[in-house]
């Protein structure tokens, strides 16, 4: 398809209206919505990964679209009532559904293309880790809109009724709603007895992705094949729907979407753990000394390292040989829900953490030996309160000699200083041994997470 031929399809069609909606609906969704998408490390601005599955996350809605704006585009010779006249050309059937579809094609990518700009731009002024594993991501994105619209135009070409496209698109927001919320989802129930839904295979045939967690997931490459796979199925079908003529001919055009769906079902992972996986080249530390970051957050490595130092030089005078001798960006993916895993020797944080983010220079070391001291039982995805925010204070008041509040607490918070308050009172007016009995007690409860920090803490039992 030449030049001249693409402006005139893009004249005399819905291609250019179709690729202006999904671009400024999505934009408007991303900037008019303060939502997960605008904070913290997995912000859509912050870093490529979280960029590219952050638009995948929104075709939930924009692929229904291009399937209902695609079917509109299909109507286009019943409409205009020349089909027969068209039929007895010389041009061949194939060639004019092919100018057709790659004209929607080309709108609908260059729209799509230009939404991870926007975002694209914005990363790089936040210096994001430069890497090209996001890439097979939004291109399975732009190919989910791409094959979406085909397989639209072609039900609408088979199907000319004025609530073909509004049909089609409804049905298809079902689909992903549905993959999202029921069909799509497999329940669990944890360790701590915490019920949970995971993704299962099949809601990989959805073009959406569930929500951005952790700044080091991304998908795996079994996910990109048979997704590649199925959508290039559903085009062809499109295709097909689009150049038959018979009723046989239409039913005969949907065997490369079911073989698709087949083969793409026996190449998509089954184990959850196989659907969202850790970049392994994301995850890789960069240290300096004794503090590390990953590989995603090496700019932030220069603000750590003092402050990372400082905490564990004032916890080797308050523990001794128990104290931990490094500080490193946790890089453990587990299911939401789950236990989380701390280790001794080694002060595990994570920038997302409220009393991480919300620090700064010396207020960073006191978080920083408030993770060493009491890492926090919450389950993964959860946020800490209670007993492991109030056994926190205690513990960096005890290293630092001073209670004051974490950062990302509420000071003067009532409920916190009557629970911490006499504890910290009681544990200081104690003999020395014994604040360092309490202590350890608090830091195996911490650690095992088979017991109220809290409660060790004050001399109780645990739960």
């Amino acid at each position: 398809m030449n030049v001249r031929v693409l402006r005139i399809e893009l004249k005399r069609s819905v291609a250019p209206w179709a690729g202006a909606v999904v671009l400024t609906s999505a934009l408007a969704f991303l900037y008019l919505l303060d939502a997960a998408w605008w904070r913290g490390t997995t912000a859509w601005t912050a870093q490529w990964t979280s960029l590219a599955l952050w638009t995948r996350s929104l075709l939930f809605y924009l692929w229904p679209l291009a399937v209902g704006l695609g079917a509109l585009q299909g109507l286009r010779d019943h409409r205009s009532k020349m089909y027969e006249l068209l039929t007895s050309t010389p041009r061949p059937v194939w060639h004019r559904a092919a100018t057709g579809a790659g004209t929607t094609a080309f709108t609908l990518a260059s729209a799509f293309a230009l939404l991870v700009l926007v975002g694209g731009v914005q990363v790089l002024a936040n210096n994001g880790y430069p890497h090209l594993g996001w890439l097979p991501i939004s291109l399975v994105g732009a190919l989910s809109l791409v094959a979406g619209a085909v397989l639209g135009m072609g039900a609408g070409r088979a199907l000319p009724s004025a609530l073909t496209p509004a049909a089609l698109a409804m049905g298809a927001f079902v689909f992903t709603a549905l993959m999202h919320m029921s069909l799509g989802r497999t329940e669990t129930t944890t360790t701590m007895g915490i019920t949970n839904s995971e993704p299962n295979r099949v809601s990989l045939l959805s073009p959406a992705v569930q929500e951005v967690r952790d700044v080091l997931i991304t998908l795996s490459a079994s996910v990109h094949v048979g997704q590649t796979i199925w959508l290039l199925g559903m085009a062809a079908t499109g295709f097909a729907l689009l150049v038959a003529a018979t009723w046989r001919a239409r039913l005969i055009a949907l065997t490369p979407v079911l073989a698709g769906a087949a083969l793409a079902l026996l190449v998509l992972p089954s184990d959850p753990r196989r659907m969202y996986v850790l970049d392994e080249a994301a995850a890789e530390l960069v240290c300096d000394g004794p503090v590390c970051v990953t590989k995603t957050h090496q700019a932030r490595l220069a603000d750590l390292a003092g402050p990372g130092k400082a905490a564990l030089r004032l916890l080797h005078g308050a523990l001794g040989g128990q104290a931990p001798v490094s500080v490193r960006e946790n890089t453990a993916v587990l299911p939401e829900g789950s236990t989380p895993r701390w280790s001794r020797e080694t002060v595990l944080f994570d920038f997302d953490d409220e009393i991480i983010a919300a620090a700064k220079g010396e207020e960073l070391t006191w978080a920083l030996i408030a993770k060493g001291m009491v890492p926090g039982c919450s389950p993964v995805g959860w946020h800490g309160t209670g007993g492991d925010v109030w056994a926190q204070t205690v513990a960096v008041g005890w290293v630092l000699g001073d209670l004051r509040p974490l950062p990302g607490t509420e000071p003067g918070s009532a409920r916190g200083d009557a629970e911490t308050g006499p504890v910290w009172k009681e544990l200081k007016a104690l003999p020395r041994a014994e604040q360092l009995s309490r202590i350890k007690a608090m830091r195996a409860a911490a650690f095992s997470c088979k017991g109220d920090a809290f409660d060790a803490l004050k001399g109780g039992a645990s739960r």
